[in-house]
């Protein structure tokens, strides 16, 4: 390019001073206008090694998630051992159904104070068929621990049944029927009669030592019931029919899927009259001061006013909560006797408790129900 200019310069007209000092400007010009090599090099390394606000952004939400994760995992650990840490950690709680007494036995429980266990039996009286192994327990097992622990509690002087039942199953209300009279050793036992303390439930007060009930209360019903079904003519409705093979001639006895032959039905009465004579000796035990012949009369099946007991000898006094309280007391030498809480139960079967209602009777269990037969003492309507 210099020769060519030169070359131009030279074929011109203009001095030979004139044109060199228009070449140097033009050098001079050149060179301030163009960059250098080194220069163009250190301004792209220096824009590499500026980091862009995008990417610096980006590296911050990237780097945030792993922190929440962290954090998120730490407090599940720790949630995780808290648990199991009361889990195992025997704690009291009071029973479902809140009322002023419970409220007023979680706050006596705090002290040593001797008081009255309060004991509630309420609706028909059978083990739980729950199988959900996140479900509490319930059912009679968990009424006779009740009474198992209130029996052991240092602190409790007497035990008042709160009792609010039509009854229940026989093995049901045997296991409770029992635990009372281990109680009763050491304690003094007081039944609260309420609206229905029928047949189981009035079973389970003849091993208390008084009983107290309202004059409206129903109660007796003294008996034994077995119920079964026949599906034989709904199953040939919808076409099944049903084919038991059994090493006897007796083992499907009861069967909901065919009629009743009469050997059948006068071995299953004979276990009824053998059940029976259990409920009556119980009664019979209990209140030694019925006469016989009311108390033969009166243990027929027949449901009575709590009035009628009380004057036939079934029960001790008339009266409610304040009555069957004073009572407790009067008989474990208290004078201002008080309700407490006992042990009975802890932070597991609460936890369990939010599966009790997680399992429901499919057709299978209803049709279970159905064709087994079951000995109860219980006053159906």
């Amino acid at each position: 390019m210099e020769e060519k200019e030169q070359s131009t310069l030279s074929n011109t007209s203009l001095p030979k001073e004139i044109w060199e000092k228009r070449l140097k400007e033009k050098e001079k010009t050149a060179r301030t206008t163009l960059p250098s090599k080194s220069a163009s090099k250190k301004e792209t390394v220096a824009q590499k090694q500026q980091p862009q606000p995008q990417l610096q952004a980006q590296a911050q939400t990237q780097h945030t998630p792993s922190w929440w994760a962290k954090g998120l995992v730490i407090l599940f650990l720790v949630a995780s051992l808290c648990g199991l840490f009361l889990t195992v950690k025997t704690l009291p709680y009071t029973e479902e159904q809140t009322d002023s007494q419970e409220e007023m036995a979680l706050a006596m429980a705090r002290s040593n104070k001797p008081g009255v266990a309060w004991i509630k039996i309420y609706g028909v009286i059978s083990q739980d068929e729950n199988s959900n192994p996140f479900s509490r327990p319930s059912g009679a097992s968990a009424i006779a621990k009740k009474i198992r622990e209130a029996g052991k509690d240092k602190n409790v002087k007497a035990i008042v049944l709160d009792i609010n039942s039509p009854g229940g199953t026989v093995a049901s209300v045997q296991n409770i029927y029992s635990e009372i009279l281990k109680a009763k050793e050491n304690k003094k036992v007081v039944a609260l009669f309420r609206d229905v303390a029928a047949s189981g439930g009035f079973y389970i007060a003849m091993a208390a030592d008084k009983i107290v009930a309202e004059p409206g209360t129903i109660t007796g019903s003294v008996g034994v019931i077995m119920q079964t079904s026949n599906l034989e003519g709904l199953f040939e409705k919808i076409g099944v029919k049903m084919v038991p093979i059994t090493s006897g001639k007796y083992k499907d006895i009861g069967s909901a899927y065919r009629p009743m032959t009469a050997e059948e039905k006068a071995l299953l009465q004979d276990m009824v009259n053998d059940t029976y004579t259990q409920f009556f000796e119980a009664v019979k035990k209990g209140r030694p001061n019925v006469q016989e012949s009311d108390l033969v009369e009166y243990t027929d099946g027949r449901i009575f006013t709590g009035q009628r007991a009380f004057n036939l000898g079934f029960v001790d006094q008339l009266g409610g909560e304040e009555t069957a309280l004073k009572l407790a007391g009067e008989l474990a030498g208290i004078k201002d006797p008080k309700i407490i809480g006992s042990r009975t139960g802890d932070f597991r079967d609460f936890i369990f408790s939010f599966g009790s209602s997680m399992e429901g009777r499919n057709v299978a269990k209803q049709l279970q129900s159905l064709s087994t037969p079951s000995v109860s003492y219980l006053w159906v309507q």
